[in-house]
């Protein structure tokens, strides 16, 4: 079994070479994360703890024997995107958090799960630039399977709509 370190231990431990996991990034992050890190006086702590990688937006890429797909998602004014994960003819929908869109609803289409916020108790809550969904409009992205994730607990689910909780394991 391989061993890994948190980049701050990396100014104890060096580079970790070969053994290094991956870590896919959205485009121009690597340039983000040295930034970071010469907050903490560690220059090149995260290319010494991982493989950088970046990925292109709508263009699928394998990793650790997945074929993933990125899709920017409106996330206030920043980048942020869902992913479509897919192996052995079974996929898995992402949305992380994002406003409702047309392209939530493309990224949840024909998914054997679609795993989606539902941090909102209603649109009022969020400001004019969106960033999250209600639990009605995650179901009204959804066509099919749906388990609802970043919900507040003292918000209820609608009924038969499960929500995800620490420990939690399903079968896709």
């Amino acid at each position: 079994m391989d061993t890994y370190y948190c980049p701050h231990d990396l100014a104890k431990f060096g580079d970790m070479g070969k053994n290094r996991p991956e870590l896919w990034l959205p485009p121009g992050s690597a340039k983000e994360l040295e930034t970071f890190s010469s907050f903490w006086g560690v220059p090149r702590m995260w290319e010494r703890a991982f493989e950088l990688r970046e990925y292109a937006p709508g263009e699928p890429f394998e990793a650790a024997g997945f074929t993933i797909e990125a899709i920017q998602l409106p996330h206030y004014a920043m980048q942020a995107f869902g992913f479509r994960v897919s192996h052995g003819g079974k996929t898995l929908a992402y949305s992380g958090d994002s406003a409702p869109t047309d392209e939530l609803a493309a990224l949840a289409r024909g998914a054997d799960l679609f795993v989606c916020e539902a941090t909102l108790a209603d649109v009022t809550t969020d400001g004019e630039l969106r960033g999250h969904l209600t639990a009605e409009e995650a179901l009204a992205a959804a066509d099919g399977r749906i388990l609802l994730t970043h919900r507040p607990v003292e918000l209820p689910s609608p009924d038969g709509v499960a929500v995800a909780y620490d420990g939690l394991t399903l079968d896709v």
